[in-house]
């Protein structure tokens, strides 16, 4: 009799688990209505954009140590920071020095990228000035991308944009 007990038992507290859980309701979620995008939403302007370009390196022949390399910098953009759309301006690798510096200088709450490294030997070769021009180009665009250097930097527009930029202005 009491192995009948003891399943009545196991059987009873089963029963009353199951009567006092709550009951699972599925509910289905609806996804979000997307609304059709219009052609020019799908390949229009978009809101902002930013684009920078290290492009052209030209190497000027001098007198001894008067050679160098410089860069042309070409900035296609509409965010409202930059005072030009569409911009091209030269400048050398000292240029990019100063203005990284001045930039340091500047603005304390953002961490500037290094340069690509200074080269001493073989500097003028197409490999060495390959490698700098992608350098460069990654450096201006994670800066020029910033917006916390968009909008507080004063030498950041001017660097990419102005023809007449003059480091000696910023020392």
């Amino acid at each position: 009799m009491s192995s009948q007990v003891a399943p009545a038992a196991q059987t009873s507290s089963t029963s009353r688990a199951a009567s006092s859980s709550p009951t699972r309701k599925f509910e289905f979620i609806s996804r979000p209505q997307f609304k059709q995008q219009t052609f020019d939403e799908i390949y229009g302007v978009p809101e902002n954009f930013l684009e920078i370009e290290v492009r052209n390196p030209e190497t000027h022949v001098g007198y001894g140590r008067g050679m160098y390399t410089d860069y042309e910098i070409v900035c296609r953009t509409n965010i409202p920071a930059f005072k030009l759309k569409y911009s091209v301006v030269r400048r050398r690798y000292s240029d990019f020095e100063y203005f990284r510096d001045i930039l340091e200088r500047e603005s304390s709450r953002v961490t500037i990228p290094p340069l690509p490294g200074k080269v001493f030997t073989n500097r003028f070769s197409d490999e060495v000035i390959e490698h700098r021009r992608e350098g460069l180009e990654k450096f201006l665009q994670i800066v020029a991308g910033h917006p916390l250097l968009q909008t507080g930097s004063k030498v950041l527009c001017g660097f990419i944009q102005d023809p007449q930029w003059d480091r000696n202005q910023w020392l």
